[in-house]
């Protein structure tokens, strides 16, 4: 029997992202610092927009740790912080978190923790350039990261045509 994957493989994604957030967050003191406060707070993040064709992307359930770090539950709580990212071009969001562009984004919910979270997404970036520097070396890192800013301003530049094309046809 085939399951869907939301049941199969949306845990094992957004484990991932977990994963890389924590990366993002434990590199920056004062973004583990804007958080504890709110240990054992709750975001769920919707995908807002996400388009038809494609699975159904299931909500992320993020717990703040006392550490200041995020853990994915697979239980619903009563409250969370709802994190909205407009998902309706998946491509774009995804090339946009490679580059460090920031996606719309609505936080609803406590102003205290919905204050540290904006903040934390405006002031927050993956830095890819350093993290290639200690795999490969400083230049051949920079090399990279200029292929891969250039490449991923080509597909953004796609996915935006592929989305005005779709919009004009009416689809």
């Amino acid at each position: 029997m085939i399951q869907d994957w939301s049941t199969l493989l949306a845990p094992a994604v957004q484990d991932r992202i977990a994963l890389l957030l924590n990366h993002v967050l434990s590199r920056e003191s004062v973004a583990t610092d804007r958080l504890r406060p709110h240990a054992g707070r709750v975001l769920r993040v919707h995908l807002a927009g996400w388009p038809a064709l494609l699975p159904a992307a299931p909500d992320m359930l993020l717990a703040i740790t006392p550490a200041g770090l995020l853990e994915r539950l697979d239980g619903a709580p009563q409250e969370a912080l709802r994190i909205e990212v407009d998902a309706s071009n998946p491509a774009a969001l995804a090339l946009g978190a490679l580059s460090g562009t920031k996606p719309g984004v609505q936080v609803q919910g406590d102003a205290a923790l919905a204050g540290d979270i904006s903040w934390l997404m405006d002031n927050l970036r993956w830095d890819i350039e350093d993290d290639l520097a200690k795999l490969v070396g400083p230049l051949p890192a920079r090399q990279l990261a200029r292929w891969g800013e250039a490449a991923a301003q080509a597909c953004g530049a796609l996915a935006r045509g592929a989305a005005g094309l779709m919009k004009s046809r009416g689809a």
